[in-house]
C-alpha cells in the first residue's frame, strides 16, 4: 500500500522537480547613471586629457563603450522626457524646461508610459535618486505617480543648481537640511549618493530598477569645504584665483573662484561614485545579474564660470548644450554586466535615449504595447546582430527651434524652424566629417530633401510646447 502511494505521487514530485530545475532565468537588477551636462568629451575613455576618470574608464573596458549614442535633446527635461517615455520629442509629452509654481516643472501627464512603470509592473522595485524636474509633488508628474517607489532628491531642476540647498525631497516629504547663508554644511550629491547605495543594500535579493540621476557636473560649480580633489586640481593646473562677488545670497550660480579646477573636481567626485556603486554591486555578489549603464542627458554647459573648450568637453564636435549638433545631443554611453557583455568591446551602433525602455523591457521579459520610437539594443549588449533605426529625430525648443535628424551617417539640422518650419537645412557627411564643418546641402539636394520630409512627419504638435504654432501666435 505504501509502495502504491508512493507511486500515485510520483508525477506531482517529478513535476515540481522539473519545473525548478528548468526555472525562468532571473530578472537582472537595472542601474542607469545620469550625469548632469557632462560633455563627451569629459571622460578618458572619451580622450579626455586634463580630468582623471579611472572608474568610468575602467567600467568601460570591462564593457562595452558606445561611440554613437544620443541624448533626448540638448537640455535636462526633454531629454530625461524622452529617456522616461521612449519617445523622441517629437513625440514625448515634455519638450522644454517649463517652469512651474511653487517649484517644479511641466508635469508628465497621467497615464503615460515611463520606464519605472513598466518595470514595475514586471515586478521590479523601482527608486530614482537625483534630479527629477518633470512634475512637481502631487502632480501627474510626481515621481511616485510616474512608476518609481522612492524617490530621494531635487524635484525641482531650478533648485538643483545648488548643491547646498535648503531642502530635498524623500517621496512627498520635504526634508530639511542646514544649509542656510553663508553655512553651507550639506552636499547633497552626496547625500543622494549615500541614500541610493542604501537603496540597493535593501533591495539586492530582489529585481531592482535604480535610476541615479546625479547632478554632477552641472553648475554651479560648488564642492564640499576642503575637498581633497578640488585642491589636487588647483595645483595641477596651477590656477590662480579669479575674483568673485561676495555675498552671494542663493539666486543664480554661486561664483567659484577656481572654475577649472572646480569643474574637474565634479567630473572626479562623479567617477568615485560610480566606482562605488560597481564596487558596492561586486561585494554584494550580484554583479553577474546587474546591468549598469551610464550616460548623460545632453552635452556640455557653460554657466557658471565652466569653460568647456579649456576640457575639450565635446572631443571635438560641434557644439554643446542646447545645440543639435554633435556636441549637444551626442553622449558617453557605457554598458556594464559581467558574463553577458564582452568586455573591452566598442560600439558603432547609432542608438538614442528612447531606444532604453524597450530595451528594459525586453530584459523584463514584458511587452511594449505604448507608443515608442526606441528598439531593444539587448542584441548589440549580447553582440547578436541588431536591428538598426533607419532615422533619428530631434528637436529643440530655444532659441527659435531647432530640429536634427540622422539619417545613416547623414546629419540635417534646420535652425530658426519655428518661423520658417520649410527653412533651409543644413547636412554634413559623418562618416567624413563628425565635426560637422562642411556644409554639403547644396551638392545633395535628394538627402536634403528625405531629411525635410522626416522632419514633418516625425514632429506632432503639443499643446502645451507648440512649435510651429508658437510662430503665429
Amino acid at each position: 500500500m505504501k509502495f502504491k502511494w508512493l507511486l500515485s505521487f510520483l508525477p506531482v514530485l517529478l513535476a515540481g522537480f522539473y519545473s525548478t530545475s528548468i526555472a525562468q532565468p532571473k530578472k537582472p537588477n537595472i542601474i542607469l547613471i545620469l550625469a548632469d551636462d557632462l560633455g563627451v568629451g569629459d571622460l578618458g575613455v572619451y580622450g579626455q586629457q586634463k580630468i582623471k576618470t579611472p572608474n568610468l574608464d575602467r567600467l568601460a573596458k570591462d564593457g562595452l563603450q558606445f561611440n554613437q549614442f544620443y541624448t533626448g535633446t540638448s537640455v535636462c527635461a526633454p531629454s530625461r522626457s524622452s529617456l522616461m517615455t521612449g519617445q523622441h520629442t517629437g513625440h514625448t509629452p515634455v519638450r522644454g524646461n517649463k517652469a512651474t509654481q511653487p517649484e517644479g516643472q511641466w508635469p508628465l501627464p497621467p497615464g503615460v508610459v515611463t520606464i519605472a512603470g513598466l518595470l514595475k509592473e514586471a515586478g521590479y522595485t523601482t527608486g530614482d535618486f537625483g534630479k527629477w524636474g518633470l512634475g512637481f509633488v502631487g502632480t501627474s508628474g510626481d515621481p511616485n505617480q510616474q512608476g518609481f517607489d522612492e524617490f530621494y532628491g531635487y524635484n525641482c531642476q531650478s533648485l538643483a543648481h545648488n548643491y547646498f540647498p535648503e531642502h530635498l525631497w524623500h517621496n512627498s516629504s520635504k526634508i530639511s537640511l542646514p544649509n542656510t547663508m553663508p553655512n553651507q554644511t550639506v552636499y547633497a550629491a552626496q547625500l543622494i549618493h549615500d541614500k541610493a547605495q542604501q537603496f540597493i543594500q535593501k533591495n539586492s535579493q530582489q529585481p531592482f530598477f535604480l535610476f541615479l540621476s546625479y547632478t554632477l557636473p552641472h553648475a554651479a560649480l560648488q564642492l564640499p569645504a576642503n575637498d581633497s580633489l578640488l585642491a589636487y586640481y588647483i595645483r595641477a593646473f596651477k590656477e590662480k584665483p579669479v575674483t568673485v562677488a561676495t555675498g552671494w545670497q542663493g539666486k543664480g550660480y554661486q561664483p567659484q573662484a577656481y572654475p577649472h579646477a572646480a569643474y574637474a573636481a565634479m567630473v572626479g567626485r562623479l567617477d568615485q561614485y560610480v566606482g562605488a556603486i560597481r564596487k558596492q554591486v561586486e561585494a554584494l555578489g550580484i554583479a553577474d545579474n546587474t546591468l549598469i549603464l551610464f550616460a548623460s542627458d545632453n552635452g556640455p554647459h557653460k554657466e557658471g564660470g565652466n569653460d568647456p573648450v579649456f576640457f575639450n568637453s565635446s572631443a571635438g564636435l560641434k557644439g554643446m548644450k542646447r545645440d543639435l549638433y554633435e556636441g549637444g545631443v551626442r553622449t558617453p554611453f557605457i554598458a556594464w554586466w559581467p558574463g553577458t557583455i564582452k568586455a573591452g568591446r566598442r560600439s558603432e551602433w547609432v542608438g538614442a535615449f528612447w531606444d532604453l525602455l524597450p530595451t528594459f523591457a525586453d530584459l523584463a521579459g514584458v511587452k511594449v504595447t505604448s507608443p515608442t520610437d526606441g528598439i531593444s539594443m539587448v542584441p548589440e549588449l549580447k553582440n547578436q546582430p541588431q536591428k538598426r533605426h533607419d532615422h533619428l529625430y530631434w528637436e529643440f525648443h530655444e532659441q527659435g527651434g531647432k530640429q536634427a535628424v540622422r539619417l545613416g551617417n547623414w546629419k540635417g539640422i534646420r535652425l530658426n524652424a519655428m518661423a520658417h518650419p520649410d527653412g533651409p537645412v543644413e547636412l554634413y557627411d559623418l562618416r567624413s566629417d563628425a565635426a560637422e564643418k562642411h556644409n554639403v546641402a547644396a551638392g545633395h539636394p535628394e538627402i536634403v530633401a528625405r531629411i525635410a520630409a522626416i522632419m514633418k512627419k516625425e514632429h506632432v504638435e503639443n499643446e502645451n510646447f507648440p512649435f510651429f504654432q508658437q510662430a503665429s501666435k
